[in-house]
């Protein structure tokens, strides 16, 4: 009760600052519109240190075209993301908010609620390929009813099978898995030519990687309102749906055969201890292969930077992989911007057709239509493209979904669920906290 309590609290505070914020700001929630007036102006705009340190050039060529056409100047100000949402609150409070700014896709819901961004409905069109947008990531920064466009997806990242091509051919797999029962048969093999090694993983999956689980989760049960749906302004639990629960089993039987050491632990590490090599398989992000192979100092095996091969994670049928869950980041325009209309110009070119192809040559840019260009630029993307175009999934649209209560209660109860306890009482716990969140207003 306390948490649900102070919850709504935290949530009251933002929509009141923000109610008398937008009031006296150039435009307001509803009103978002793009300018190219910007002679003699200045402005702020936040973006994340990844981008500085990965595809900076792609932030330099939007910064210039955005000079040259509107004539304003603009001053970047990298973030990182350890505490930025602290950060961003206190700003938003303060009313000392930049133009615009990047935030992550699980972070939105909080702020679109509270009444912290420009309404970018009216100009969506103008966004290049807004029409094909990868559908969670954009789904992230609608209203709840998804008639409201308040935030402009970024990139994307999905999870995928990193595996060691060098065991599962010692034990006689020579070609990747494409369905579940292929990855089972395969996991099988590689199990028994180690079997040995008692600390041996064919398939790492640790009990509290929520994210891979409800994605088993998700391939039984559907994508839509997994974990929980809303209608009529009342969310309702869907942990306890009898398909969603034969998903977790599928993962708790591949945890239980396949895995060992980690059914009370989660995923942060797996990178790592893949390096050492005890584990053949992960369920990880795409960037993860390049942390197993990483430098020694940096807890990787270089050694390894050869035999790794990734795969969209087998579904039931060839084709149709496991719903990934689709990560990422969205940009939006605060309500009380000093420049809210060239903020939202500045995202329009950053996001245009231009800069999000040059991005696809190191992250999923934020639509359809270039996805393709993120797998050719590399090989090893080609497996999380494939997951990013096909289903995936999101947490519940809502601002009273927490990381610190329902991640939590979420991870406690797989990890039950994977030292043998019954699945479904201990997903109906998970979802009495979560219920009890979402439906805290």
């Amino acid at each position: 009760m306390k948490r649900k309590i102070a919850a709504a609290a935290a949530l009251a505070t933002v929509l009141s600052v923000a109610a008398c914020s937008s009031s006296s700001s150039t435009t307001g929630s509803s009103q978002g519109a793009l300018s190219t007036d910007g002679k003699g102006k200045t402005i702020t705009v936040w973006i994340m240190q990844d981008a500085q340190k990965g595809w900076p050039d792609v932030v330099n060529a939007a910064v210039k075209q955005f000079q040259d056409e509107t004539g304003a100047k603009v001053n970047i100000e990298w973030q990182n993301w350890p505490n930025y949402s602290t950060k961003l609150d206190t700003a938003l409070l303060s009313g000392n908010a930049p133009d615009a700014l990047e935030l992550g896709n699980t972070q939105t819901a909080k702020y679109i609620a509270a009444g912290s961004f420009v309404d970018l409905t009216s100009v969506k069109d103008k966004f290049d390929n807004s029409s094909s947008w990868l559908d969670s990531l954009a789904a992230s920064g609608e209203s709840g009813d998804g008639t409201k466009t308040y935030a402009v997806p970024y990139y994307a990242g999905s999870r995928v099978l990193i595996y060691r091509k060098d065991l599962f051919a010692a034990a006689g797999v020579t070609t990747a898995p494409t369905t579940l029962d292929e990855l089972k048969a395969d996991l099988d093999k590689v199990k028994a030519k180690n079997a040995s090694n008692p600390n041996f993983s064919a398939l790492y999956l640790p009990g509290k990687d929520w994210y891979t689980a409800v994605s088993f989760g998700a391939a039984q049960y559907g994508t839509a309102g997994v974990i929980a749906k809303s209608s009529g302004g009342k969310w309702t639990g869907t942990l306890t749906d009898p398909n969603f629960v034969k998903g977790i089993q599928t993962w708790a039987d591949l945890q239980k055969n396949y895995s060992v050491g980690g059914a009370t632990t989660d995923e942060n590490n797996q990178d790592a201890l893949m390096a050492k090599g005890n584990i053949a398989a992960i369920v990880g992000n795409g960037w993860e292969a390049g942390s197993v192979a990483a430098p020694a100092a940096q807890g990787g095996n270089p050694a390894l930077a050869n035999v790794l091969g990734e795969v969209p994670l087998p579904g039931d049928t060839a084709g149709t992989p496991t719903p990934a869950f689709l990560g990422g980041s969205d940009l939006a325009v605060p309500t009380h911007a000093a420049n809210p209309g060239l903020g939202a110009e500045f995202l329009r070119i950053f996001t245009d057709t231009a800069q999000q192809t040059a991005l696809a040559k190191f992250a999923i840019p934020n639509n359809k239509t270039l996805v393709p260009a993120y797998e050719a630029a590399s090989p090893a993307n080609k497996a999380t493209g494939e997951a990013a175009m096909g289903k995936t999934w999101f947490i519940p649209n809502s601002p009273y979904w927490s990381q610190a209560s329902d991640e939590v209660a979420l991870q406690n109860a797989l990890s039950d669920i994977a030292t043998g306890k019954d699945a479904t009482s201990e997903l109906t716990t998970a979802q009495t906290t979560i219920l009890a969140d979402l439906n805290a207003g």
